[in-house]
């Protein structure tokens, strides 16, 4: 499946570079590129990550990468990646029904 990004989430991965590029540009790159990886293997199996206990849905899940999660909903044809955050930060600002 195809992997689309919410502006959300876009917004999170380069957040989480800048973070980590203030120490290490290269490992912030390698890092954020990581991620994007994650992602798409999620897109390949979809229904392999959790259902994110919040929201109760078998079209949002979770998968993790290390300490971050990267929460998606599942599509027809893709997969929609809602946000990337670290595991311990809530959700409670994500919604699950964005474009």
């Amino acid at each position: 499946m195809r992997v689309r990004w919410s502006i959300q989430a876009r917004d999170d991965l380069l957040k989480i570079g800048d973070y980590i590029a203030a120490d290490d540009p290269k490992a912030a790159r390698l890092w954020v590129e990581k991620l994007r990886e994650r992602a798409r293997r999620a897109g390949r199996t979809p229904g392999s990550g959790r259902i994110v206990p919040r929201f109760e849905r078998d079209d949002v899940r979770e998968v993790f990468f290390r300490t971050y999660r990267i929460v998606y909903r599942v599509l027809t044809r893709e997969i929609l990646v809602l946000t990337v955050r670290e595991g311990h930060k809530l959700t409670d600002d994500v919604d699950p029904d964005t474009d």
